[in-house]
């Protein structure tokens, strides 16, 4: 053998013999992943982590069996057995009393947990030491087994345990707004997860991770298909498409539901009109419930948008949302289906103030609605905005379940490049109180059913997730998906908990990394409020896309896509004027709220622009003037977002080096994107104030023509 070819078999055994580097994280695996804990925790763990003893066999419990053996073996780096009965010290028990007679044996207090609830306890099995994980039905098995992992994953002991938990919301869904091409309306994370052309003979793997993500935070439903809904995906061979998916997410829990299109009748039935007390329109939506329940028998049911942006609706045939909305319960009903119909609408012919409308149509309708129909209402009254008073909504419609939707999808916070967790966001909104019907009331208590005992609850959130490889488009965008689920399974829960359990699940355990990144995340959403807007300013995005600020748009077809409309600034001051003598939006709210949003001496300054117009020398508690005031908080927010570059820079030791790059990428977007929204703003208002800048703060480093020139037709999402 030649020198050369001795070198090169050495240098090929030396690379074989060499340890595997660790693959570079990418985010796919979200907050499950499962990485060893450290050699204290490994000896601590392992004593109560034993074989995996499950007496009965389903696709669920196989499911959650699977899910404590790979956690444990990433985690623990053993393998865990699978046993029938419990033999050695540290096994884990799974089961419910049906499917296992030492469960049953247990005789533990399961009555008060429902069907999804669980209780985990270290317990004694003749003369054993075990953990079971115990549930009257087995999803709850599931839970139960995410949150052993869960306590395992935080660094919580396992050694004397009991505990139990159960969703205080029923229905815990996703609203996909993917389109049947696989585009996904504000989506900012690729194309729509769902591959029609390759169903249902072709299932992407993906899709189980997808739904164990869901699992392990309580989500037990999924709507497929976008809110403007394409008729198509009721007919056959799209409903084999959707039973294929159904399948594949029933043992981790998850019925799919549908977005329906109400002129379906006439776009797929051939019928010459969709008004919902013809005789013949109720007989389509009856045969065709009947179809699906067929194919899919724990089909979930329909939500609907109607009568709001050009979609076709009730109103067009003379008819109310009520008769709309119980004609497709009456078809579900049979079934145990049940149809959400939202409340975002708004008219073009109704001069009335854009955040009154739905509260005009839907209130009136209180206790018109059949008992499994749910009234879907946005947090606020407008659309999603960076900051929106709770919706006057939530606490008037006792007669009427009420579900919350949320926009986990950034679509007015900086889609996927800005670091904004909603945690804090959604936490203003639940604890809100409603004054109905008592002091005390929050949010929370009215969609939890604990106010007015609806028999329906929901929380919806309108998914940030596409084909993207870290699922949500940035890392930090996860977070929004794990806050949503932990909050719609408990909305009493706090953001600053949730935040750093999800800290620790996905960047690591150490201290002196999990504090700044929490830390991070409790300021970003107020940051991003800063810098688009703060004081209670709304809808200064721009035209259609929402990207990037349009302060100054006042060209458009309908008033209310107008920033213009919303913000009424002039020479003389600024704000929408939503009290007694203007719109009296603020009297949809109870009195006792209304009082305080109607007062300018009592409203928070964070609503103050959103309920009054005031003059731009108007003092805000800060004692600053409007003018001054958006000043600074147009600056703080930049401020906040250059902190936050500087806290993550000095992570770089302690974060792996690809997901550490990107969102050092990421931040550099959003600093450069917060200055320009500052800017642009600034310059905008200014044009009207005529007002200098206080001192200290410079102006923006352009005019207002070079700005308003700024064109971005290719923003997605459009």
């Amino acid at each position: 053998m030649s020198v050369p070819s001795l070198i090169r078999l050495l240098f090929l055994l030396l690379l074989a013999l060499a340890p595997a580097a660790a693959p570079a994280e990418d985010g796919y695996d979200l907050w499950l992943r499962y990485r060893a804990v450290e050699a204290e925790w490994q000896q601590r763990y392992r004593p109560q982590a034993g074989a995996i003893v499950t007496e009965g066999r389903s696709p669920t419990i196989d499911a959650a069996a699977a899910e404590l053996e790979r956690g444990l073996a990433g985690l623990l780096g053993t393998s865990p057995a699978r046993a029938g009965a419990v033999a050695g010290d540290g096994a884990i028990l799974l089961g419910t009393p049906r499917s296992s007679a030492t469960v049953a044996r247990l005789d533990l207090p399961l009555a008060p947990l429902g069907e999804e609830g669980y209780l985990i306890r270290s317990v004694t099995i003749d003369g054993r030491q075990a953990t079971v994980i115990a549930a009257n039905g087995e999803s709850g098995l599931l839970y139960g087994a995410f949150r052993l992992l869960r306590l395992i994953q935080t660094r919580q002991p396992i050694d004397r345990l009991d505990l139990s938990d159960r969703p205080a919301i029923q229905h815990r869904l996703l609203n996909h707004w993917d389109n049947l091409d696989r585009s996904v309306e504000r989506g900012y994370a690729g194309l729509s997860l769902w591959d029609w052309q390759k169903l249902p003979e072709y299932r992407d793997p993906r899709y189980v991770d997808y739904a164990r993500a869901n699992a392990s935070i309580g989500i037990n439903g999924t709507v497929l298909n976008n809110v403007n809904s394409n008729a198509d995906i009721l007919t056959a061979p799209f409903l084999e498409k959707v039973a294929a998916l159904a399948d594949t997410f029933r043992p981790y829990g998850i019925r799919v539901y549908l977005s329906a299109r109400f002129n379906a009748p006439m776009a797929i039935g051939g019928l010459d009109t969709a008004d919902p007390l013809d005789p013949r329109v109720r007989a389509w939506w009856r045969a065709k419930a009947d179809e699906i329940y067929r194919i899919i028998p724990d089909f979930g049911g329909f939500l609907v948008k109607a009568n709001s942006e050009g979609q076709p609706g009730p109103q067009d045939f003379g008819r109310t949302h009520a008769d709309g909305a119980n004609m497709l319960a009456e078809a579900v009903a049979p079934h145990g289906g049940i149809v959400m119909w939202r409340a975002f609408v708004y008219s073009n012919e109704q001069p009335e103030d854009r955040a009154r409308q739905a509260y005009s149509e839907f209130q009136p309708l209180d206790g018109r609605f059949r008992d499994n129909v749910i009234v879907q209402v946005k947090n606020g009254a407008i659309d999603f905005q960076p900051r929106e008073p709770f919706h006057p909504l939530f606490g008037a419609m006792p007669e009427t379940p009420l579900a919350m939707e949320l926009q986990i999808t950034k679509e007015y916070l900086g889609f996927a490049t800005h670091l904004v967790y909603l945690g804090t966001m959604w936490e203003e909104v639940l604890d809100a109180d409603t004054f109905r019907p008592s002091a005390g009331t929050t949010v929370a208590e009215v969609i939890d059913g604990s106010a007015h005992d609806y028999r329906h609850t929901v929380m919806a959130g309108v998914a940030n997730i596409g084909n993207d490889r870290n699922w949500s488009g940035s890392q930090f965008d996860q977070a929004n998906w794990f806050a949503y689920g932990r909050l719609a399974w408990d909305p009493q829960l706090g953001a600053r908990d949730i935040a750093e359990e999800w800290a620790r699940m996905t960047w690591g355990n150490d201290p002196a990394l999990v504090a700044p990144i929490v830390e991070m995340m409790m300021g970003s959403h107020q940051a991003v409020v800063d810098y688009m807007t703060p004081l209670g300013l709304n809808h200064l995005m721009a035209t259609g896309h929402h990207y990037g600020p349009g302060p100054w748009v006042d060209d458009l077809e309908r008033e209310d896509w107008n920033p213009t409309y919303f913000h009424r600034a002039d020479g003389e001051g600024i704000g929408f004027d939503r009290t007694a003598s203007g719109s009296d939006a603020v009297a949809q709210y109870a009195r006792e709220v209304a009082a305080i949003f109607g007062d300018r001496a009592r409203v928070p300054d964070d609503f103050l622009l959103w309920f009054h117009h005031v003059p731009w020398d108007h003092r805000t508690r800060s004692g600053r003037t409007v003018w001054d005031e958006l000043v600074v908080r147009y600056s703080r927010g930049v401020e906040a977002v250059r902190a936050m570059q500087r806290q993550w820079a000095a992570l770089a030791p302690r974060v792996d080096p690809r997901r550490h790059t990107e969102v050092s990428d990421f931040l550099r977007i959003q600093e450069r994107e917060a200055t320009w929204w500052r800017d642009a703003c600034l310059v905008y208002f200014q044009s009207l104030s005529r007002r200098p800048f206080p001192a200290g703060y410079a102006p923006p480093a352009h005019d207002l023509d070079h700005y308003r020139a700024i064109r971005t037709p290719y923003a997605p999402g459009n």
